[in-house]
């Protein structure tokens, strides 16, 4: 009886349909929301629209060009001295917006709106967000080098400048 009993529930968990890829449906909820799916795992929520996210803080500052702390920043751009300053954008191999990062002429770095601590190595900036470590290289004519990974995801991909 017991082997009977545990040949089916084996059975059952073999035929149970495996998990798929990102639905059309949550890909339009992240559209309409303005939430990445980096942003909504730190809370942005895709049930509500882009104005809202942005009010508390999680819709990227190119989506919400209208957001009152957008208008206030003022343009940094790269120079000898600060290579990184500007807005870059952390992309998946498909193209997807992980996360926008900007950088002031400070160094100052916000990811998805969200302050964080940087640090310069190795002629580079790295800087990190839950499993994501995002590393800019300082040497503007190398091209290809500025990159992301998720240590947790074991994925990767390139940050592009805006």
């Amino acid at each position: 009886m017991k082997a009977k009993s545990l040949a089916l529930a084996l059975l059952a968990l073999a035929i149970q349909p495996s998990a798929y890829a990102i639905s059309s449906k949550y890909a339009q909820q992240l559209e309409r929301s303005g939430c990445t799916q980096v942003s909504e795992g730190q809370g942005c929520d895709i049930h509500k629209t882009k104005a809202e996210n942005a009010k508390a803080g999680f819709v990227n500052e190119a989506a919400a060009p209208a957001a009152p702390a957008a208008a206030a920043e003022p343009k940094a751009s790269p120079t000898a001295q600060n290579p990184y300053a500007g807005r870059w954008v952390a992309k998946s191999d498909s193209g997807a917006t992980v996360a926008t990062i900007r950088i002031d002429a400070k160094e100052h770095v916000w990811v998805n709106g969200k302050k964080v601590k940087a640090k310069r190595s190795d002629g580079g900036l790295t800087f990190k967000t839950g499993t994501i470590t995002y590393r800019i290289q300082g040497d503007r004519r190398l091209k290809g080098e500025d990159t992301w990974t998720d240590s947790d995801a074991g994925t990767k991909g390139q940050i592009v400048s805006e």
